[in-house]
């Protein structure tokens, strides 16, 4: 689990191709697959190295870690191997920390996975924090992998993980993958293993899988009674497998933005918001009219223990996403669903977001829709100024750990 006893934050960043498809802005559509010939290979060395600068900056200001995760084939997000990249970008740094949400657990051999992360691990002398994920439709196209085998090789494959990271030799015979004698080199600079992570969506599966082997969770910010739902049951699902639910298990995901005042912000950050929300995040991942949205991938009976009036709120919905507007924009910001404004107004709302879902750690999302990586710095800067300070002097001391009553 996470340490330290004020909250924690860190940055997410997908690290995406940095320009924009203007020509495909108007109908909301990427064609996929996106051909190469789209590609220029000096934007994407320039990004890297850019991101790679930003994140020397948030070590500097005392930012905890930078998220990083993994997409194929789209520009939404150039980092294939999350792993390659906290290689790196440990060597640029002295103390953040890499958040990994995370290594795509079923389109991958499971032990090249332990192998890669024991020597990042080592490479940066213990600064992983090692998040596992099952990814998007798009990803389980690309890898020819059937969604419908998506749980059972993730459960199989964290087994396998766990397996490398802890025993001086191991076996394995399972569905999707077998091994004999193996015992890696490096193992990782954490003992026994790094933190482990779990991001949810809010399936009991996941769920119940992260509290059986005591493992963190990244929350998404959510309704207040999505969140309420999500985290007691997490924190029921913990004690049911002999374990306590504390904050320092829990990060939340929220999206914000710091600027002079909500003005300032939707004129600097809607636009790269919007080309997010309505073309980037979609490609390759949209299902035909009619279509189950995630078949094959969450039962139907995932979501039965979240209270009846706050379903609608907790299943993704791709084409009301992509269908947003400045003005639902606008009105999120307002409603602070979207934590926007100045440095005292987002302070505040971090800190009351994290008491309420009792996690003592913060996930933020302030660099979506390829926003221009001067802007990004500047962000950064901001944050670190007129916000971090706040956060770091607060501690969140109580989980949640019961689904309250329905009303």
């Amino acid at each position: 689990m996470c340490s330290g006893l004020f909250v924690k934050v860190y940055v997410f960043d997908l690290l995406p191709y940095d320009a924009h498809f203007d020509r495909y802005k108007a109908d909301r559509h990427l064609p996929y697959p996106l051909p190469g010939d789209h590609f220029d290979r000096e934007v994407a060395a320039k990004g890297y190295e850019a991101h790679l600068e930003i994140w020397k900056e948030m070590d500097r200001l005392g930012f905890d870690g930078v998220g990083l995760n993994e997409h194929h084939t789209t520009p939404h997000g150039l980092m294939n191997s999350p792993n390659m990249m906290a290689a790196v970008g440990a060597q640029h740094t002295k103390n953040l920390k890499f958040l990994l949400l995370g290594n795509l657990l079923p389109l991958h051999n499971p032990l090249r996975i332990a192998e890669e992360l024991a020597m990042a691990d080592c490479m940066s002398r213990g600064r992983i924090l090692s998040g596992f994920a099952r990814g998007v439709p798009r990803e389980y196209n690309v890898y020819n992998v059937p969604m419908s085998e998506s749980r059972a090789r993730f459960e199989e494959a964290v087994d396998i993980v766990l397996k490398a990271w802890t025993e001086d030799v191991f076996n394995y015979q399972g569905k999707f993958w077998s091994y004999k004698d193996i015992s890696i080199w490096p193992r990782p600079y954490q003992q026994p293993h790094p933190p482990v992570f779990i991001p949810f969506t809010g399936s009991k599966e996941t769920i119940e899988f992260a509290a059986r082997h005591n493992f963190n969770a990244v929350i998404p910010h959510a309704k207040p009674g999505v969140t309420e739902d999500i985290t007691g049951y997490y924190g029921a699902q913990l004690a049911r497998f002999g374990h306590r639910v504390t904050p320092e298990h829990m990060v939340l995901f929220l999206d914000a933005y710091v600027a002079r005042d909500k003005a300032d912000a939707l004129k600097e950050y809607a636009p790269y918001f919007l080309y997010f929300q309505q073309t980037l995040w979609h490609h390759g991942s949209r299902q035909p009219k009619g279509t189950r949205q995630n078949s094959g991938y969450v039962a139907s009976t995932s979501y039965d223990y979240v209270r009846p009036e706050n379903r609608p709120h907790i299943e993704l919905d791709r084409e009301k996403i992509r269908n947003t507007t400045l003005a639902d924009v606008e009105k999120r910001v307002a409603e602070n669903d979207l934590i926007w404004g100045n440095p005292k107004e987002v302070a505040d709302k971090l800190i009351g977001e994290a008491e309420h879902a009792g996690a003592n750690a913060i996930l933020l999302n302030v660099n979506l829709g390829a926003m221009p990586n001067d802007l990004f710095l500047e962000q950064i800067r901001r944050i670190g100024r007129d916000v971090l300070p706040r956060l770091k002097a607060h501690e969140v001391k109580n989980a949640r750990t019961a689904i309250p009553a329905s009303a």
